[in-house]
């Protein structure tokens, strides 16, 4: 509902977006009822948006808008170490200033706890969920024992070693127990369809391994908070970078466990540096330059291969004239007539 919402501790008085405009209810008649379509956007306040953020920002507001349904923000500042003072209220006004406004008031993960301890419970007391003692040189000693040796940028799949008890150690994480449960097919591959990429697939137990709810420093991992939090804002359709695709097959197992909805996936193109590396934080990529908001949407517009948009006054022009645009991608990648790679 159109509006203004104030978060006292984020210090922001923001307005909040107004109702589609014809072209999201056009939209709307063309992919569906829009009133059931919630999406999300939800960044790690570890440092500004830069212009890899800006692409999976406008992807996923523009699907909420072409589909004539709601678009959320979360901050999803669950790993609290890595946090940057100051930098959700930061991320929340460079998406203000590029016409990216949120319909309802924005979540914060570090106030979702209760929750997430309530799910680990249930998945505790459903035995899909196990305390785990080792240490990361322990899960390598494990592996180094059988001839295995960790790749370098890689993570060792966990051997299992605490699935039968803890044997008198403490507990310092909690995993989620792969092997044997909630198999999507006799050969434990589970199988999902990406709106862009396609059928995807993964053996999460020979790939991954048990991975972590809870970590040994005692915050949330990234999986079980989003799988949580997705299904308590009622998200239906989750548009993020392609790089998040690797996470999908572990949220899928957890949603199932959990008794919680899969949503629809759409991961985005990424941008890439000179070096060919991905854009990212960790690899120090750059604030967005909002002096020009109006060139930065067209920028994050050509790599998600949005036609050029003729001259326009404003922002909200633009991202007027962007949401039928991405209507037509949206439906190329459902007939095969639209490249999977801008």
């Amino acid at each position: 509902m159109p509006g203004r919402w104030t978060d006292r501790a984020a210090g922001l008085t923001l307005e909040a977006a107004a109702a589609p405009n014809e072209t999201g209810a056009v939209a709307a008649a063309v992919h569906g009822a829009g009133a059931s379509y919630v999406g999300r956007f939800a960044p790690s306040p570890t440092g500004p948006l830069h212009a890899g953020s800006l692409v999976a920002a406008l992807a996923s507001w523009l699907d909420a808008r072409a589909h004539g349904g709601r678009w959320l923000v979360r901050i999803e500042d669950s790993d609290t170490p890595r946090c940057q003072p100051g930098t959700d209220r930061l991320i929340l006004g460079q998406l203000a200033a590029c016409g990216l406004l949120p319909d309802e008031p924005p979540w914060w993960q570090s106030r979702r706890g209760v929750a997430y301890q309530a799910a680990l419970q249930q998945l505790l007391d459903a035995g899909l969920a196990y305390p785990c003692a080792c240490t990361r040189q322990e899960i390598e000693a494990a592996w180094a024992a059988r001839g295995v040796l960790r790749p370098r940028h890689a993570e060792l799949v966990y051997p299992g070693t605490c699935r039968g008890g803890l044997n008198g150690r403490p507990a310092r994480a909690w995993r989620f127990r792969t092997e044997g449960n909630l198999p999507s097919h006799a050969d434990g591959v589970l199988t999902w369809h990406d709106r862009r990429l396609g059928v995807q697939r993964q053996d999460v137990a020979r790939e991954v391994g048990d991975f972590v709810l809870k970590r040994a420093d005692g915050l949330w991992a990234y999986q079980l908070a989003v799988v949580v939090d997705d299904a308590a804002q009622g998200i239906t359709h989750v548009v993020r970078g392609e790089d998040l695709a690797d996470n999908t097959a572990r949220q899928i197992l957890l949603q199932r466990a959990l008794g919680l909805p899969t949503p629809h996936y759409l991961h985005t193109p990424l941008v890439r540096a000179a070096d060919g590396q991905k854009l990212s934080k960790q690899n120090g990529a750059r604030p967005l330059d909002l002096a020009d908001p109006l060139a930065a949407l067209r920028a994050a517009g050509a790599v998600l291969g949005l036609p050029g948009i003729g001259p326009v006054r404003s922002v909200a022009d633009w991202l007027a004239a962007a949401v039928p645009a991405w209507s037509g991608i949206i439906r190329g990648f459902a007939d095969g007539t639209q490249p999977r790679s801008p």
